[in-house]
């Protein structure tokens, strides 16, 4: 009985230090929780893409930029960041959580350093079917999205069709113009005309 006796607060003992043991590994739990649940508030991220609207002729390197700015956490690193652009045909992603995603294609990537904010995309040798609007899209920590406001990318034929396309204002001008001519000319000749016609008229009945 002494030997149980000696057995049973030994258990009591260690029954207690572990329960002791559990309180604290719970208040040290509970400790390290706390700033975990106010880390997602004061995330405020802005995302500014530029130019809104770009021109490039086929075969050219296009860069869309886009900065990220957060006063709160000048540390960016773990940030994710998608780029997708829309034209007539639909969405279509380009480059999901920092790498590019389409299949045989090394053209399109992210070129900026993502810990200065800077997630800007490169497009190499572009071609007519790069047309649409990119959006920059970035991911937070805890889930939040944000997306900046877009970059309209227009490409120029490298066979100069585009450039007639912008000069077409100009070269409607100037047929009209001609064509005004013409029209002022016919006016300003046609009384002259007609007293010729009247003289040849009177010489023939002579």
């Amino acid at each position: 009985s002494a030997l149980l006796f000696s057995l049973f607060p030994g258990t009591d003992v260690g029954v207690t230090g572990g329960s002791a043991n559990k309180e604290n590994a719970a208040d040290v739990n509970h400790v390290t929780a706390q700033p975990l649940l106010l880390t997602p508030e004061p995330w405020n991220l802005l995302v500014t893409q530029t130019p809104a609207k770009e021109k490039a002729k086929e075969g050219e390197t296009v860069v869309l930029n886009c900065h990220l700015n957060s006063p709160q956490h000048p540390s960016l690193t773990h940030l994710v960041v998608k780029w997708y652009k829309e034209d007539e045909k639909g969405q279509m992603d380009l480059l999901e959580k920092n790498v590019s995603i389409l299949p045989n294609n090394s053209r399109i990537f992210m070129s900026g350093d993502l810990s200065q904010g800077d997630v800007s995309l490169i497009i190499l040798n572009v071609t007519t079917s790069d047309h649409g609007i990119y959006f920059c899209e970035v991911t937070l920590p805890d889930g939040k999205v944000v997306t900046g406001d877009g970059t309209k990318l227009r490409i120029r034929r490298a066979l100069g069709l585009f450039g007639i396309e912008e000069s077409i204002g100009t070269i409607i001008g100037v047929v009209a113009a001609g064509i005004g001519g013409i029209v002022v000319l016919i006016i300003v000749l046609t009384p002259q005309l007609r007293k010729c016609i009247l003289c040849m008229r009177q010489e023939s009945r002579q």
